[in-house]
């Protein structure tokens, strides 16, 4: 297996405890949901940001985001960096030019990161062989992709639609419709976003994906999943007048690996009429595979999700 010989350490964000210190925000102020229990997947943290004018008179729209953990605060993270998406998103509003909103962190499984995150089925599509060389895929000489857990996505999407969504709901004062629900990620997080609008076009309106890690693993050559996957996306794309699409890449690090396949995606997108109107596709010319490159342009994605 040939596989580019880049740094990968941002695609496996680990949770080192459960136990962790609440992230800490410049603006509004993070509730927790520590060790949400789940009969589809593992316990996890769930971190919910809410704007400085928080209240129960008015409704929110509700933005989930992959990675929680590493959404809001640098001090608490493995790599002591952060997305600090409370200040970008703050700034948006304080503008009046987005929609009033909540972010729903949703904590990464650890070590069954991945095999939460890879689209399920699109694998299942795959032939014995293919099957067997995407399982075998390793990090390194010595690390298995998927750490020996299963593919388990369809459960992890279930978990947030069936379980945490109505909790939220619940807890908070959210507009629970379509239009007013999305859903974002980078890399691994990208990936399972657009599977998530795909395989739940009535529960979420806007995808937020960004360097959207379309390998799946760590290989190009031979690799069949990234064919897979747009033949999936070519049957399973959502409604182009219901929902909203956001892609993005740079062309460092691991980024390095996604322009040839997101342009064959932008292509799809194209013959499947999406437009300017619900369908974003940019490129960053020297941006990295990282939190620093992702908080220095998520304005871009967060203006065309909720915007007024």
């Amino acid at each position: 297996m040939k596989c580019i010989n880049i740094c990968i350490c941002t695609l496996f964000i680990s949770i080192t405890s459960i136990a962790q210190p609440l992230q800490k925000v410049e603006k509004g102020k993070v509730v927790r949901i520590e060790n949400l229990n789940s009969t589809y997947i593992g316990t996890r943290n769930i971190d919910i940001w809410l704007p400085e004018d928080y209240n129960n008179k008015h409704k929110y729209a509700v933005l989930y985001m992959q990675d929680g953990q590493m959404m809001f605060d640098p001090t608490t993270t493995w790599n002591k960096k952060s997305w600090g998406i409370d200040k970008r998103i703050s700034q948006l509003k304080n503008e009046n030019k987005i929609k009033d909103v909540i972010i729903v962190g949703i904590w990464n499984g650890d070590k069954k990161r991945h095999s939460e995150y890879f689209p399920q089925k699109p694998f299942d599509e795959l032939n014995e062989d293919e099957k067997k060389y995407v399982n075998e895929a390793t990090r390194n000489s010595t690390t298995s992709v998927f750490n020996g857990f299963k593919i388990n996505s369809n459960n992890y999407l279930k978990f947030i639609v069936e379980e945490l969504k109505p909790i939220i709901d619940k807890k908070f004062n959210t507009k629970r419709d379509r239009d007013n629900t999305f859903i974002g990620g980078s890399s691994m997080g990208g990936l399972i976003s657009i599977y998530a609008i795909c395989e739940y076009p009535t529960i979420f309106g806007g995808a937020m994906c960004m360097s959207t890690h379309w390998p799946g693993i760590f290989a190009i050559e031979n690799n069949p999943f990234p064919n897979a996957f747009i033949n999936y996306l070519n049957n399973k794309l959502p409604d182009p007048k219901k929902h909203k699409i956001y892609f993005d890449c740079g062309d460092k690090t691991l980024d390095a690996l996604y322009p040839p396949i997101q342009m064959k995606v932008d292509a799809l997108m194209k013959s499947k009429k999406y437009s300017e109107k619900n369908w974003l596709s940019k490129y960053f010319q020297g941006q990295d595979h990282s939190e620093g490159s992702w908080s220095s342009r998520v304005e871009i994605p967060l203006l065309f999700l909720l915007q007024k």
